[in-house]
């Protein structure tokens, strides 16, 4: 029998899902997580000293975050994004089966350098012009959108760095990036290998043999994905600087992982690596690094703070408890077991109330299942598996999907549920499960 306090703070949970994913008049996500979080401190489940736990819990993930998002934003004052774009239709040569492979490349690529939420925030808006300025009919645009925005999503799984929620989930289980790295990379990327190449075969019939051209005078040329101009920006000089910032970004990712193996705060690299980009801006572009106060989404560490209290409530009521005694005897019995059940079982709750607190609760879960170290960073590398690319069966699964889906409305493509799921159902239980599996036999072989 559930007390008082118990049930408020279950109720305030399941406000808090709701109206993240509803998001009523297009409300920030923060809004109702922070009331949601609030309702949970007064209902005394989450105490005062719980909130200095939780604070150390996160902060290390969000400064990382938010300085690859003022990283992200510094690119996108260079233009490289425009550029990416227009390298990528230029590269497709006329070909919309190559175009499709190029677009995932892209997408997977800017969750690989930027984050998962950045990734769809960014390239979707510049895939819906690049599409609408080469002529792709309306229902030819869904492939692109579609698999773009899964493998993006998806993507936030060969590296801890390229999502918050697992930047928090690394910091619970006391596990280093480089080895959630050395330990997921193999699997994860297969696995996506595997996803787009279901996409494909999905959408292959759907897909435009040939890019639409425009007709200037008696020659035909590729019509320009950006702007109806003829002005080019893969000219040599433009091209060099961007390959410039591009090694930049890479010298400072892979900066991470080197500082994760020292033992050096992954957070204070990526605050380094932002200053000194910020800067290039500043001397290159004359833009003061001021913007930044004003274009950064503050939001997100208010909604990820929110989001941890909420969940903390939770596994204080008793919640992780229920779920260690149903899951305890499953995950003891083998590698394998933990892998693929802790990993179906993060996919279902991720479907159900949203990855983010699907992974905290599980990640929560663990840690007090006194499982020995291989096993818990097993099941944990497959809660991940399970909040990346097991929750992309609904669109309600991740934030970043729920954001998907109102950047394409809000363009005017109408992409529905129905339509979402008659792909998803499809590729993503596959995926899912074959990258569970290799995760098992890649960390067996490993160790």
């Amino acid at each position: 029998m559930l007390d008082f306090t118990s049930l408020l703070t279950i109720l305030a949970f399941l406000f808090t899902i709701v109206f993240v994913m509803w998001r009523p008049k297009g409300v920030n996500e923060a809004i109702p997580a922070t009331i949601g979080a609030i309702f949970v401190l007064m209902t005394g489940s989450v105490s005062i000293s719980d909130l200095w736990q939780i604070t150390e819990t996160i902060s290390g993930a969000a400064i990382t975050i938010m300085a690859t998002i003022v990283m992200a934003i510094v690119l996108e004052s260079f233009g490289f994004f425009k550029w990416t774009a227009e390298l990528l239709a230029h590269q497709a040569k006329g070909s919309g089966i190559r175009l499709f492979w190029y677009v995932n490349l892209l997408c997977f690529l800017m969750t690989l350098f930027v984050n998962n939420d950045g990734s769809i925030l960014i390239t979707t808006p510049i895939l819906i012009i690049l599409l609408n300025n080469l002529g792709v009919k309306h229902h030819q645009k869904i492939p692109y959108l579609l698999s773009g925005a899964l493998i993006a999503t998806a993507s936030s799984a060969p590296i801890g760095v390229s999502n918050i929620v697992n930047l928090i989930a690394l910091k619970i289980v006391h596990m280093d990036l480089y080895m959630h790295t050395a330990m997921m990379f193999v699997p994860a990327t297969v696995g996506l290998l595997f996803l787009v190449l279901l996409l494909f075969l999905v959408f292959y019939k759907k897909l435009p043999r040939v890019i639409p051209t425009k007709v200037t005078g008696m020659v035909t040329v590729p019509y320009h994905p950006l702007k109806n101009s003829t002005s080019s920006l893969l000219t040599k000089q433009n091209t060099r600087f961007m390959l410039k910032i591009l090694l930049f970004v890479l010298i400072v990712r892979i900066s991470l992982f080197l500082a994760s193996y020292y033992g050096i705060p992954v957070s204070v690299m990526a605050v380094i690596g932002s200053a000194i980009l910020l800067g290039w801006r500043w001397f290159y572009l004359k833009i003061s690094p001021i913007d930044m106060l004003k274009r950064t989404p503050w939001y997100i560490l208010v909604f990820a703070f929110s989001m941890y209290v909420v969940i903390y409530g939770l596994h204080n009521i008793g919640l992780t408890t229920w779920l260690i005694n149903v899951m305890d005897p499953i995950v003891s019995g083998s590698l394998l077991h933990a892998s693929v059940m802790m990993g179906g079982l993060l996919s279902v709750l991720s479907n159900i109330f949203n990855n983010h607190p699907a992974l905290m609760v599980g990640t929560l879960t663990l840690m007090n299942m006194n499982l020995d170290p291989l096993t818990l960073k097993v099941s944990y590398l497959a809660n991940v598996i399970g909040s990346d690319m097991g929750s992309l069966l609904l669109p309600m699964g991740t934030l970043a999907t729920i954001m998907w889906m109102h950047i394409v409305k809000s363009h005017g493509i109408k992409i529905t549920w129905r339509q979402y799921m008659k792909v998803t159902f499809i590729v993503i239980p596959p995926a899912t499960l074959l990258t569970l599996v290799l995760l098992y036999y890649w960390v067996s072989w490993l160790f």
